[in-house]
């Protein structure tokens, strides 16, 4: 375990911002993570990962606290699945990678999506036509209150778009140790979404190895790399809108993208409504939108946590202004 007082947090954060934790814990263990929260935390307490996702606005004062539990253990197996259990502080793209060299299937549409494996399960990630959650057999747990372990099975974890309970109900109060997978070892590939089949293309082999490595080009033609510019990836999420509001968009605007819902919405393109507003690679000092993905805010250098958050306000404005639309932060925003 290791312990620091005024941590700067500026590798801990993929926009870079230059900010400090009043104290920052580092664990190896479950054991060694119940110990420090029964020995008690200064509070705030704020359980990180690689940071991919938070947006400081100030230095933080309380106690920051990062998982390095690894380890990768086959749990159960039969014919057509496995159950995989896998230590929260693994990096998210390790562990794809290592599935897909020992011939398992369902998360190589996960691909190239930065954070850690405890962050799958509290943000429920998702790419190209494919949640964590819906692959997360049970979620194990430390509770900050008391430093007791809790196991949430799927159906406790409360899967939806870009949430689950970790993020709702029970935000801020427990610390996500370990996270079972269930993996196919029979194929069953989705290439439904956005432009994934052309950039396999016709008449190449579809495998999960194929499947990552286009999903891989695709990400790097379209966001940054945050060791060269700073950002969180995705700002927004894709907004849900009612059936009815969707139809109207769509006698204005027929090209605009929209993916129906389970529940009978519809879903739009928060890239696309963006790009329509004009935010496409403009620059406001060190603030901009990247040039390539409507997505990304990103941090030319310089930049505080206040202006990104003020410059996300001004294009949520116009978006809502123009579409009548309400657009949601993916990324956590801590004051």
């Amino acid at each position: 375990m290791k312990k620091y007082s005024t941590y700067p947090m500026q590798q801990h954060n993929t926009f870079g911002l230059n900010v400090k934790a009043a104290q920052f814990i580092e664990f190896e263990t479950e054991e060694e993570l119940c110990d420090v929260i029964k020995a008690g935390l200064s509070s705030p307490v704020l359980v990180i990962g690689a940071g991919s996702n938070l947006l400081f606005l100030n230095d933080y004062k309380g106690t920051v606290l990062h998982s390095a539990i690894m380890g990768v253990t086959v749990v159960e197996e039969t014919d057509g699945h496995l159950l995989l259990r896998v230590g929260s502080g693994m990096q998210w793209d390790s562990l794809v990678e290592y599935t897909i060299q020992n011939g398992w299937q369902g998360l190589e549409n996960l691909s190239a999506i930065p954070g850690e494996v405890g962050a799958s399960a509290v943000q429920n990630v998702g790419a190209y036509g494919v949640e964590a959650g819906d692959l997360i057999e049970q979620v194990e747990a430390v509770s900050l209150s008391d430093g007791g372990k809790r196991r949430f099975t799927h159906d406790e974890c409360r899967f939806s778009y870009r949430n689950s309970i970790f993020k709702a109900e029970k935000k801020n109060k427990y610390v996500v140790t370990y996270v079972t997978y269930r993996l196919r070892k029979i194929p069953e590939y989705r290439l439904d979404y956005g432009n994934l089949r052309s950039v396999i293309g016709d008449g190449n082999e579809v495998s999960a190895a194929t499947i990552r490595k286009a999903v891989q080009e695709i990400r790097q033609a379209k966001l940054p790399d945050p060791a060269v510019i700073g950002s969180a990836g995705s700002f927004f999420m894709n907004p849900i809108v009612s059936d009815e509001h969707a139809k109207k968009l769509l006698q204005t605007y027929p090209q605009m993208p929209h993916y129906a819902t389970a529940d009978g919405r519809t879903k739009l393109s928060a890239a696309w409504l963006i790009d329509q507003c004009g935010w496409k690679n403009r620059q406001h000092g060190p603030v901009g939108v990247y040039k390539h993905q409507p997505l990304v805010i990103v941090n030319h250098g310089g930049a505080t946590g206040q202006e990104i958050l003020d410059y996300s306000m001004q294009i949520c404005h116009s978006v809502e202004e123009k579409f009548g639309v309400t657009l949601s932060r993916e990324v956590n925003v801590i004051e």
